[in-house]
């Protein structure tokens, strides 16, 4: 097996009180640039744990980030879309 191509995602986080925002951005083999978002809030009665609301914010914005890959991938699909070979024969 032979690798086609590879991807690298990068994720930002914000903490804002007790909200943690993350920001998930790819960017494909064709130049595009694809962002996903996504938020967590930590109930009062929790303890703070930082950690645990990255996880669950950058779930949500990798979560995102795959909807929107599979929206493109399949409006390509519908077009009849050719995709060169990645890397080039």
């Amino acid at each position: 097996m032979r690798t086609l191509v590879g991807w690298h995602i990068e994720m930002e986080f914000a903490e804002d009180g007790d909200r943690t925002k993350a920001a998930a951005m790819v960017r494909l083999a064709d130049g595009t640039e694809v962002r996903g978002h996504g938020y967590s809030t930590r109930h009062h009665a929790d303890s703070p744990q930082l950690r645990v609301g990255e996880e669950v914010a950058g779930a949500r914005a990798l979560n995102d980030l795959a909807m929107q890959l599979l929206t493109k991938a399949h409006g390509e699909l519908k077009e009849g879309a050719t995709v060169p070979d990645y890397p080039p024969a």
